[in-house]
């Protein structure tokens, strides 16, 4: 049976490597260094994939003594192993670690809104809202704003 006291160890350290990316990853959003970002975002997925994977272990590991996968299995495996001060302090540490990330994610979120919102303010400014794809032909010239030309219309 897998230990708790080793998973929740493990829990943290991954937690704090997930908000150092998230804190990585909210200052390449805000400095536009996008360039950065599929290579955190791949190291991102697999953090987030080896913490789905221990809360899993952790409840198979509360599910094998009777308890629930949440925070009330775990007071309980708490209650039942009173001795266990080293995983109570993890276990401590692991909550305000995991509503930190949960917020610095949230954030990040917002940034790239704003972003995707000041990029298309940018490409309306730069294509104006009365068409300014007309202004250039198929051939890449540019055309006359009006109709046609005037010796079209004579």
């Amino acid at each position: 049976m897998t230990d708790l006291r080793q998973l929740f160890a493990e829990e943290v350290a991954l937690v704090r490597r997930f908000v150092g990316l998230l804190e990585r990853e909210q200052s390449l959003l805000i400095d536009g260094e996008v360039d950065s970002l599929p290579a955190l975002l791949r190291d991102k997925n697999e953090l987030a994939a080896r913490l789905t994977a221990i809360a899993e272990q952790r409840s198979v590991t509360l599910a094998g003594e009777g308890l629930s996968a949440d925070r009330a299995g775990v007071a309980a495996w708490f209650a039942a192993h009173p001795g266990e001060h080293d995983a109570r302090a993890a276990w401590a540490e692991l909550l305000p670690l995991a509503t930190h990330a949960r917020e610095l994610n949230e954030l990040n979120g917002e940034v790239i809104q704003l972003r995707l919102q000041n990029n298309a303010q940018a490409i309306e400014a730069l294509l104006g809202s009365s068409g300014a794809l007309a202004l250039y032909g198929p051939d890449g010239q540019s055309k006359p704003s009006g109709v046609g030309r005037i010796s079209d219309s004579a």
